[in-house]
């Protein structure tokens, strides 16, 4: 968890559910808080969707956002979605354009095997796109509900 991070935030225009296309304006004027996890239907992407579904209409009262970032498809993020009634948005970023803005790919290691993917990782961004608050290699376990307190702490 970081105070001092900057993140490079630039226009971009990017697929989300459940078929428009996203750019920096729809960030501005409320809290934002983006989380990014490796894949969807896998068991903590999933759990870290329930928990942020089930925390909701808290971050609506918080005048937050919620939105969801992997490199999957739009339309692998629109079955996710549905599967799991997630109320809020997931963002395809099959080009890395979001991940790069704010440095999450990471080199990883599964079954002994390397390769570039996404760490997971929050972040909470204030009305006018001021990075608050950045959470990397987020355990999900609890972790919700501490991205909830920090905003509750800001409004």
């Amino acid at each position: 968890m970081s105070d001092s991070e900057h993140i490079n935030l630039h226009e971009f225009s990017l697929q989300a559910t459940p078929q428009q296309t996203l750019s920096l304006a729809n960030l501005k004027g409320r809290y934002n808080v983006i989380y990014f996890y490796p894949k969807d239907n896998t068991p903590g992407c999933s759990q870290e969707g329930q928990d942020f579904r089930d925390s909701y209409p808290q971050f609506q009262a918080l005048n937050a956002q919620v939105f969801g970032v992997s490199k999957d498809s739009l339309k692998t993020h629109q079955n996710f979605k549905a599967k799991y009634e997630f109320p809020f948005e997931l963002i395809a970023d099959p080009d890395e354009i979001l991940c790069k803005m704010f440095d999450v790919i990471k080199l990883k290691k599964n079954y002994g095997k390397e390769y570039l993917g996404i760490e997971r990782s929050t972040f909470l961004l204030d009305p006018n796109l001021k990075l608050i608050r950045a959470w990397r290699k987020v355990k999900v376990t609890g972790h919700v509900a501490e991205v909830l307190q920090v905003l509750a702490e800001q409004v």
